[in-house]
Order: structure tokens, then C-alpha cells, then sequence
């Protein structure tokens, strides 16, 4: 059992570092140009449990506030929801974006594949510039008791469906996006809302996700699918020990997480730590908070419940149950089809390394897309898997891409309700 090890080592770990906090939002702010042994001592502190997934605590979201139209707009966080499997956030431009903009909440739908849904800081705040947000921000199964339940991928779905309906009884329908692995259960809660009613969402749009990867499979698609769920199971499975509470849970560990994360994309990590480290060494201590911030949100690692990371695994790399159209969701079956009418964005990176090429663009003849419903499709030269959701490729080209398919949308929704608002006025002109 080598959970119980690798938590003895993180315990060590944390207390070798003493008071310090890398997992906070803040930590040593020294004058610039300032590099004594107090933070050089700091500096290998923050390193050392980012190195050994030691953090005691969750990074913080922390957004205080963004920029919008030349100015700074305070931003409130709340928690608006809680079940076994995460929270919903909730984060508010203080002043409210005004209603007659039309600009509607975005409900923004965290992968669970390793990191914590802290890592779509920067995403939160790039969409916090215009509207409001609402994100989920799933719990780590370690501490999730095992009378919550087996945490399964019907949970998960099931969780998005409430969360979703959570978010529009703030009085507004919202646009959901889910990024990579999150667009398989998310695409699922948005069909078997829209079977029950007629408009649950304003829109859909998919990063990255794995919807058939049957399509050009990539090194990641073919080692899930070349081995057998009881490989997995063997190979990647632990238990949970005490003191936590999800003691006796078995899960995919971060830590395991982590070292697959960092073979997988080394470059990315190495990126981080020397953009950290090099602003630290020329004594530039504002780009190295920032670095700092953005690669302990990175080294943030969460444990997965076996029973959801082997539904994934079967339902989409082995059977591929979604574009097959033989999905069920705790006996309810998946049909896509009911979001024909839902307007549709999906984007993909052309040097996407997790999600091939077709993946996710492969949703809208599944969806046998009405012939009037708005949709787009948008491929992102370079642009690999992780700059769909964080930093220049995001903001730049992907962001546009999004909020030019939105305001396209709430236009044309605006422009249906202008004529019926002048009727009213005429109507009430004549009679009086």
C-alpha cells in the first residue's frame, strides 16, 4: 500500500516547511530586488510542496476583482451548492453586469481528471471581464466518506444537472462550457435536461473533449484503451488511509496523477518552474507571485474515486457509449439528439496532444443538428491542449471565439424581444 508511505512523506514534507503556505494566494512579498535568505528559503519551501503534492490546503480561487471596459470590478465568491462530489461556485461582477446587455452567466464545467478546478483561475477571470460565472469545483474523493457513496460517473452527471438547475434559479438561463474530460458528462446532463424540457441552457460549447475517440486516437487514447479495466485497477488503484475521511475509499491518487501528468507533458511543468525561477533570480518578486500562484495552482492534484475514473475509462475509451447513442445515466438513456436545437460551439486545438483532431467537432452530427440552430465550429492553430483554457492562445484566439458566438446569440435574442416590448407601448398608447 503505497498510499500510506507517499502520505507519511507529504506529512514530512509540510513539516519541514514549517509556517509556510505555498498553497495560499500570498506568501513572501518582499521588496523588489530583495533576495536574502529568508526567501530563498521560502522559494525551496514552495517548491518542495509543489514537488511532493504536500498541500495541505486548496490553492484559493481568490479573484478580487477583474478588469472591464478601462475599469477594476470587485468580484464576490460564494458557494451556492454542495453535494458528495463538489461544490458550485458562484463568482459576481460587484456592480451586476445590467440585464438590458444581455450578456448571460456562464456556468463553467471543471474536467475531473487530475487537477483541481483552481487551475481554470486565469479561464474564471478572463470570462469574469463581461459576465458572471458559476464553476464546479469537485471534491477530492479522500475526503468524501464512503457512506457518500461509490462517487460513480453517473454522480457526476446527475450533480451537473442539479448544479445546472442551481445556477438558472438566479433568474437567468446560462451558457455551459465544459472543458475536456468534463464535455462527456456534461454533454449527457445537457441532453437529459433538454429531454424533459424544452431550452435548459442557452448554449453549449466544448473544449477539448473526448466525445468519439475512435477519431485519429491519441498516445493517451490508445494506452487507455490497450489496457483492461482490471490493469487500472491493479496498477493505479489505492486505498485511502486515516486520518482523512474518505479513510478506506479506494481512488486514483494524486500523486500517481501527478507523475502521469508530468510525463505526459514535462515541457509544461518545466515551463512553469523556470518562469518562476527566473523572475525570482532578477529579483522581479510581482512576476514571481504571479508564476508562483499559477504553478502551485498547476501542482494542485485531487484523488479520483475508482468507480468514476472506470466508468470513464470504459464508457469513453473502451466502449465509446456516448457516439454510439448507448449511454445511460442511472437508467435514463442519453439521447443527444434532444439538443438539435440547442446552439452548439465546439473548439479544438490543431496540436492538441490528449484530444484528436475530430473528437470534439464530431458532436454536432451527433446532436443531428437542426438546420436553423446556430453553431460553429472552430479549430485553433497552434494551440495544444492545455492553451485552450489557460494563457495566451485562451485569451486571445479561444475567448474571442466564445464570446463572438455568445454576443451573436443574445443579440438575436434581444432583437426578438425589442418588437414585442414596442408593442406593448403602442398598445398601451391607444388605450390610453
Amino acid at each position: 500500500m503505497w498510499y500510506a508511505f507517499i502520505d507519511a512523506q507529504q506529512r514530512l514534507a509540510r513539516a519541514m516547511v514549517g509556517g509556510v503556505q505555498a498553497e495560499s494566494d500570498s506568501g513572501p512579498r518582499p521588496q523588489a530586488g530583495w533576495l536574502g535568505p529568508e526567501l530563498a528559503a521560502d522559494a525551496f519551501s514552495c517548491w518542495l510542496l509543489r514537488s511532493t503534492c504536500a498541500f495541505e490546503r486548496t490553492p484559493p480561487f481568490a479573484i478580487h476583482s477583474v478588469a472591464g471596459n478601462g475599469l477594476r470590478v470587485a468580484v464576490d465568491e460564494s458557494v451556492v451548492a454542495s453535494l458528495a462530489v463538489g461544490a458550485l461556485r458562484r463568482f459576481r461582477r460587484n456592480p451586476p453586469t445590467p440585464s438590458a446587455d444581455g450578456k448571460l452567466p456562464v456556468l463553467l464545467c471543471a474536467p475531473l481528471a487530475g487537477h483541481r478546478s483552481v487551475m481554470l483561475r486565469e479561464t474564471v477571470e478572463t470570462l469574469l471581464e463581461e459576465r458572471d460565472v458559476f464553476v464546479t469545483d469537485w471534491a477530492d474523493a479522500r475526503d468524501v466518506p464512503r457512506e457518500a457513496g461509490p462517487l460513480s460517473l453517473d454522480d457526476y452527471v446527475r450533480a451537473l444537472e442539479s448544479f445546472i438547475s442551481t445556477a438558472r434559479a438566479f433568474g437567468s438561463p446560462l451558457h455551459m462550457i465544459a472543458i475536456c474530460q468534463a464535455s462527456v458528462p456534461a454533454l449527457g446532463a445537457a441532453a437529459l435536461l433538454a429531454t424533459d424540457e424544452a431550452a435548459p441552457i442557452a448554449s453549449v460549447s466544448l473544449l477539448g473533449g473526448p466525445i468519439d475517440t475512435r477519431l485519429n486516437p491519441t498516445v493517451t487514447d490508445r494506452f487507455a484503451s490497450s489496457h483492461t479495466l482490471k490493469w487500472f485497477h491493479d496498477n493505479a488503484i489505492d486505498t485511502v488511509p486515516p486520518p482523512y475521511c474518505g479513510a478506506g475509499r479506494l481512488v486514483y491518487p494524486g500523486f500517481i496523477q501527478q507523475a502521469a501528468i508530468f510525463a505526459a507533458h514535462p515541457e509544461r511543468h518545466l515551463r512553469l518552474e523556470a518562469d518562476y525561477w527566473s523572475r525570482w533570480l532578477a529579483g522581479d518578486m510581482p512576476g514571481a507571485q504571479q508564476a508562483l500562484r499559477s504553478a502551485n495552482e498547476y501542482a494542485a492534484v485531487l484523488d479520483m474515486a475508482e468507480c468514476y475514473f472506470l466508468d470513464m475509462l470504459r464508457v469513453v475509451f473502451h466502449e465509446h457509449l456516448l457516439p454510439r447513442k448507448l449511454w445511460s445515466v442511472a437508467g435514463r438513456q442519453v439521447q443527444i439528439a434532444a439538443l438539435r436545437d440547442t446552439p452548439l460551439c465546439t473548439i479544438e486545438g490543431d496540436s492538441d496532444e490528449i484530444t484528436g483532431a475530430g473528437q470534439t467537432h464530431c458532436t454536432h452530427a451527433l446532436c443531428d443538428a437542426s438546420t436553423m440552430r446556430p453553431a460553429r465550429q472552430i479549430t485553433i492553430e497552434q494551440c495544444d491542449h492545455y492553451d485552450l483554457f489557460i494563457g495566451p492562445r485562451w485569451r486571445d484566439a479561444v475567448h474571442p471565439g466564445l464570446r463572438e458566438f455568445w454576443r451573436d446569440l443574445e443579440h438575436a435574442a434581444l432583437e426578438v424581444r425589442r418588437p414585442r416590448r414596442a408593442l406593448r407601448v403602442s398598445a398601451n398608447r391607444r388605450s390610453a
